[in-house]
C-alpha cells in the first residue's frame, strides 16, 4: 500500500464486540467513528443493513490489462464510480495566464480510457507513476468525447496489498463522503466477527433448489474470489427477495378471500345483456374471451383479483364496462377509480356515451325499465353537487361511481359495493387499491385492476403476484396503425417546420391535433399526475459535457483555451409553447391549452370543446395521457420527447389512431444523432409492440423499486431481484410461497420466513402476517 498522500485501506476499526450478529448495532460493531458515515451517508444502524449493502459489480485486480468485469460497464455523466485501473501516462502544466497548475494522468480501464485531473496538486504525480495500479473514486464526467474523473480519490496497490483484496474486488453503490473501499473494510471486520445467522428458508427448501446458506452467501457476495463463487451467492441472496415478496403476495391474496364477495350472476334478460345488444360493432375475440373469465369469476363468492391487461387500444374499458353492468344487474355497486379528475371525468362521459339511455336512470329519455345511472366524485366537486354525488352513492341510486382518490375516503359510503375497477394501477399504491376492499362488513368486493402500460409476465408476477392476469391480446377492428417518426430538431431545424405545416393539412383535412410538452410552466411538473421520474439519462445527453465540470475548467482555463457554453434550457412548458404557436407557426388555428392545475371547470369545458370539434389543436402536458378518446385526433407532437419514458411516450401516441384515419406521431428532440437519446425515441419509433416497448423502458431505466417506495412508505429491501433477468426463479419463487402460506397464512410455524418478509418488503407490505 501506498505510504503517501492517497487515503490507505484498514483493516482495524473501533472494534467493541467479539461477536456479532445481524441486529448487532454497527456502532458496537465498528465504533462510532467508522458507523457514524455509515448511518449518515446510507442509513445503515445495523449489521444486518450493512451485509445487505451488496456490491454492484466487481473487479478482478489481477488484471487491468483487457476487461476483467463480467458485465459490460454502462458508465453515465455524473454517476460516482469507483475503478480499478493502471496509469498510461502523466502530464502536468502550468496554467498560461492565470495562475495555477493542471496535473491530467491518463489511466486505462479494461478497454476504456479515462483522464483523472487534478487541479493545483502536482505531488499527486509522486504516487501515479506509469505502471502504477491504483482505484480511483469520483464522479464521472464527459468532456471532449472522453471520460473524465475530476480530482478523484485513489488508492495505490501495491504487492503487498493483494492479502487485504479477495479475488474480486467488490465495487458498492457508495457517496462521495463514503468511498467503496472505506464500505468494503467495514464488511470485511463485520464478516469477521459475524456469528452464522439462522437461515429463514427451510432445509429441504435450500436442497430443492440448490441454495447456499444464508452465511456462505453473505461471505461469498462480498469477498468472493471466483466468478462462480459470486454468482452461487446472488442466486442465493435473490431467491430470498423473491420469495419474501412472493410470500407477501401470495399472504396479500390469502387475506383477500377470507370473506366471501358478493355473489352477481348473470342475467339474460338484464342491463347487460340490453348493453351487448346495442352495441353498433363487434367484440374482439380476446375481449369475448376474457369477459366470459371475468363474468363466471363475478357470479361466484370467491373474490375476483384480477389484473386486466392489453396494448393501447384493446379495449379495457369496454371489459370493465361490462363487468360493471353484471354487477348492477345483481343489484349491486361498481365503482371504477380513475387517478386524476381529467381522467375521471373523462371516463364518466364516456360510460354515459356508451350506455345512452341505458346510463341516464332519472332523465327523461332514460330506458325506464333497465337503466343505472353514472355518477361523478372528485375532490373538486363544489358542495351541492358533492353532496348529491354522496347521495347517489350511499342510497344505491348510482348503479356505477366513477372517481378519484375522493372515493376511498372513509366518509363515502356505498349501498352494496359489488366490485371495484381500479384503472392505471401503477398510479396508486397497494393499500389505496385495498382501502374499498377491505372496509367492515360480511362480503368483500370484487377487485379489477387495469393497467395503461402492457407489462412483460415476468413484470406481472414480480408487481401484481397477488392477482390473476387476463391479457387482451387483440385490437378492435379498424384501429389504425400509427407512423412514430423521431424529429431531431436540433439538427433538421427543417424538420420541425414540417411538422407543423402538417398540422395545418391535418386542420384542413377536418381532423384534430395534439401538442404535447413535459411541463406546466415555471412552477414545474404536472402535480399528481403520471410524471415519472425520467431515466438517469433522459435529461441530458451523455455525449454532451455537464455544466459543473464545464465551470471548472472556465474558471481555471486561460481565455484562448476557454471554449463557448450552452445552458441547459429547463423542458419546454405548455403556457409558453401555447402562446408562441398561436401567434407563429399555427396562427389561424383554434388553439386551447389543458393542464392539471386549471380549475375542474375550465379543465372539463377545454376537453368538451376538444372532443365536439371546436378546437382544432390541444396544447397539453401529459394530463390526456390515457382515457382521452377522441376519434377525430390523428396527429401527435410530443415536444422534448427525450424528457418522456418510452412507455409513457406510448401511451400518449395512444391518444392517436382511435378512428377510421391514418393518424402519426412525432418526437420532437434536440439530441444528436448517435446519442442514446435519439437512438432510445428511433427504437421507439420501430416499436408498435406495446409490450416490446415496456421491454425497452426496462432496459433504458433502472427498473426500481418493484414494489414503488411510494406505496410502502420505506426503502426498498429489494435490492437484487431484477424483473427482467429473474423471471423464471420468481416463478420458481412463488409456486413455493403459495404452497407455503397454503398451509401457514400467517407463516405463524414459520418464524424466520416472517422475519424476511419484514425484512425485505416491510412492516406495510406484510401486514397479512397481522390479519387472519
Amino acid at each position: 500500500m501506498s505510504a503517501g498522500r492517497p487515503p490507505r485501506l484498514s483493516v482495524r476499526g473501533d472494534i467493541l464486540a467479539d461477536v456479532v450478529g445481524m441486529d448487532t448495532s454497527l456502532r458496537t460493531a465498528l465504533g462510532d467513528k467508522t458507523a457514524r458515515p455509515l448511518a449518515k451517508q446510507l442509513e445503515m444502524e445495523t449489521v444486518g443493513d450493512l451485509l445487505r449493502h451488496y456490491p454492484r459489480r466487481y473487479i478482478a485486480h489481477n488484471s487491468v490489462t483487457h476487461s476483467s468485469e463480467r458485465e459490460d460497464q454502462r458508465f453515465r455523466p455524473g454517476e460516482h464510480v469507483t475503478l480499478l485501473g493502471k496509469v498510461d501516462g502523466v502530464a502536468g502544466r502550468r496554467m498560461r495566464q492565470r495562475r495555477g497548475h493542471v496535473l491530467e494522468v491518463s489511466v486505462s480501464v479494461g478497454g476504456n480510457h479515462f483522464t483523472c485531473t487534478f487541479f493545483n496538486q502536482p505531488y499527486r504525480e509522486r504516487d501515479l507513476q506509469p505502471g502504477t495500479t491504483a482505484l480511483f473514486s469520483g464522479d464521472l464526467k464527459r468532456y471532449r468525447n472522453s471520460w473524465q474523473l475530476v480530482a478523484p480519490e485513489f488508492i495505490v496497490l501495491g504487492d503487498g496489498d493483494s492479502g487485504l483484496l479477495p479475488g474480486l474486488i467488490p465495487i458498492y453503490p457508495a457517496k462521495r463522503k463514503l468511498r467503496s473501499w472505506v464500505i468494503m473494510m467495514a464488511v470485511r471486520q463485520v464478516l469477521d466477527l459475524l456469528d452464522d445467522p439462522e437461515d429463514p428458508l427451510p432445509d429441504t427448501l435450500r436442497a430443492a433448489h440448490g441454495l447456499a446458506s444464508l452465511g456462505d452467501a453473505l461471505r461469498r457476495v462480498h469477498l468472493p474470489d471466483t466468478w462462480d463463487e459470486q454468482e452461487d451467492a446472488r442466486r442465493r441472496l435473490v431467491w430470498d427477495e423473491a420469495f419474501a415478496l412472493q410470500l407477501a403476495m401470495a399472504g396479500r391474496r390469502a387475506s383477500a378471500t377470507t370473506r366471501p364477495a358478493p355473489a352477481c350472476p348473470r342475467r339474460e334478460d338484464g342491463l347487460a345483456a340490453a348493453f351487448d345488444a346495442r352495441l353498433p360493432f363487434t367484440l374482439t375475440g380476446a375481449q369475448q374471451r376474457v369477459g366470459e373469465s371475468i363474468a363466471d369469476a363475478l357470479a361466484g363468492e370467491e373474490p375476483l383479483n384480477r389484473l386486466l391487461q392489453g396494448d393501447v387500444g384493446s379495449g379495457k374499458t369496454m371489459v370493465a364496462l361490462r363487468a360493471m353492468l353484471q354487477v348492477v344487474d345483481a343489484g349491486r355497486q361498481a365503482v371504477l377509480l380513475a387517478p386524476t379528475e381529467v381522467l375521471a371525468a373523462q371516463h364518466a362521459r364516456s360510460l354515459r356515451a356508451m350506455l345512452g339511455p341505458l346510463g341516464r336512470a332519472g332523465e327523461l329519455d332514460a330506458d325506464t325499465e333497465q337503466a343505472t345511472r353514472v355518477t361523478l366524485l372528485t375532490g373538486s366537486l363544489g358542495a351541492k353537487a358533492r353532496r348529491e354525488a354522496l347521495l347517489d352513492a350511499q342510497s344505491g341510486a348510482a348503479g356505477i361511481v366513477v372517481g378519484t382518490h375522493a372515493v376511498i375516503q372513509q366518509s363515502v359510503g356505498f349501498a352494496d359495493l359489488g366490485l371495484v375497477v381500479v384503472d392505471e394501477q401503477h398510479r396508486f399504491g397497494v393499500h389505496q387499491r385495498d382501502e374499498l376492499r377491505s372496509r367492515p362488513g360480511t362480503t368483500t368486493p370484487h377487485v379489477l385492476v387495469m393497467t395503461a402500460t402492457p407489462i412483460p409476465r415476468t413484470v406481472a408476477l414480480t408487481m401484481y403476484g397477488d392477482l390473476d392476469t387476463s391479457v387482451l391480446d387483440e385490437l378492435p377492428k379498424g384501429r389504425q396503425p400509427i407512423a412514430t417518426t423521431a424529429v431531431p430538431a436540433g439538427v433538421k431545424p427543417r424538420w420541425l417546420e414540417r411538422a407543423w405545416e402538417r398540422v395545418h393539412e391535418e386542420v384542413a383535412a377536418g381532423h384534430q391535433v395534439y401538442v404535447v410538452c413535459p411541463r406546466i410552466g415555471e412552477e414545474g411538473g404536472e402535480p399528481g399526475e403520471s410524471w415519472p421520474e425520467p431515466a438517469k439519462d433522459d435529461l441530458l445527453d451523455p455525449e454532451a459535457p455537464t455544466d459543473e465540470f464545464e465551470e471548472t475548467l472556465r474558471k481555471l482555463r486561460p481565455p484562448e483555451e476557454e471554449e463557448p457554453e450552452e445552458e441547459a434550457r429547463p423542458p419546454l412548458a405548455v403556457t409558453e409553447v401555447g402562446p408562441m404557436l398561436a401567434e407563429g407557426p399555427l396562427a389561424g388555428l383554434r388553439l386551447e391549452i389543458l393542464h392539471g392545475r386549471m380549475p375542474t371547470d375550465e379543465k372539463d369545458a377545454v376537453m368538451r370543446a376538444f372532443s365536439d370539434g371546436t378546437v382544432d389543436v390541444l396544447v397539453a402536458t401529459t394530463v390526456i395521457e390515457v382515457g382521452v378518446d377522441v376519434p377525430n385526433a390523428t396527429m401527435m407532437i410530443i415536444m422534448d420527447a427525450d424528457r418522456f419514458g418510452v412507455s409513457q411516450l406510448h401511451q400518449l401516441r395512444g391518444r392517436v389512431g382511435r378512428g377510421s384515419a391514418p393518424s402519426s406521431c412525432l418526437l420532437v428532440t434536440e439530441a444528436v444523432g448517435g446519442s442514446p437519446a435519439l437512438e432510445r425515441l428511433e427504437r421507439l419509433a420501430a416499436t408498435p409492440d406495446g409490450f416490446e416497448v415496456s421491454r425497452i423502458d426496462l432496459e433504458v431505466r433502472d427498473e426500481g423499486d418493484v414494489l414503488g417506495a411510494q406505496q410502502s412508505g420505506r426503502r426498498s429491501g429489494l435490492h437484487m431481484l431484477s424483473v427482467l433477468k429473474h423471471g423464471d426463479l420468481v416463478a420458481e419463487a412463488r409456486d413455493e410461497a403459495r404452497s407455503v402460506v397454503a398451509g401457514d397464512p400467517t407463516l405463524a410455524h414459520h418464524p424466520g420466513l416472517a422475519g424476511l418478509v419484514r425484512s425485505v418488503v416491510g412492516d406495510d407490505e406484510a401486514a397479512f402476517l397481522d390479519r387472519l
